[in-house]
């Protein structure tokens, strides 16, 4: 009996974890659609992870825009991932509609995604710092280690493109 119940919390925590790590990759935007990151129809995506509460992410998204406009028409798709918090309660919450003025006042140009408990996109992607880039090649899968630290003086869209050329 022992081996059964064992077996089958073995069995449930793996189904958990699945689940949860399925998740990870279906996002709600602050317009309310799902989006499904790594199911882009052969697509490469660029994940802008930032936060509306950090100051640097003003500046990444200066340079998620001039990324889009140089790959618009192209296989490429941009999104803006907030990690901020939905827990009222974290140091690194930031409601709905402030998210929504963020990228409003900073002239975002591509679709907003919400990470609602601040984690589940830095842990998926293995990202050590925000804001980070993190592409992903035409079948879901990351494209090299993210691109993180942005340095306001220093042009991160050079490698970031050197990147994305390779993919497509």
């Amino acid at each position: 009996m022992k081996n059964l119940t064992g077996f089958i919390a073995t069995i449930s925590l793996t189904l958990v974890l699945s689940a949860s790590a399925f998740a990870q990759t279906v996002l709600t935007s602050v317009d309310g659609a799902k989006v499904d990151i790594e199911s882009q129809d052969g697509k490469v995506v660029v994940l802008a992870v930032g936060a509306a509460w950090l100051p640097l992410s003003a500046k990444q998204i200066e340079f998620t825009n001039a990324l889009a406009k140089k790959y618009a028409g192209k296989n490429v798709v941009f999104y803006f991932v907030a990690t901020d918090s939905a827990n009222s309660r974290s140091n690194n919450h930031t409601s709905i509609a402030d998210i929504r003025k963020f990228a409003g006042v900073n002239k975002l140009t591509s679709t907003v995604l919400l990470d609602p408990d601040g984690a589940s996109t830095i842990k998926k992607y293995n990202v050590e710092q925000v804001p980070s880039f993190v592409i992903l090649n035409k079948n879901g899968n990351v494209a090299g280690e993210p691109f993180g630290g942005i340095d306001p003086k220093y042009d991160i869209t050079v490698p970031i493109s050197r990147a994305i050329d390779k993919l497509l």
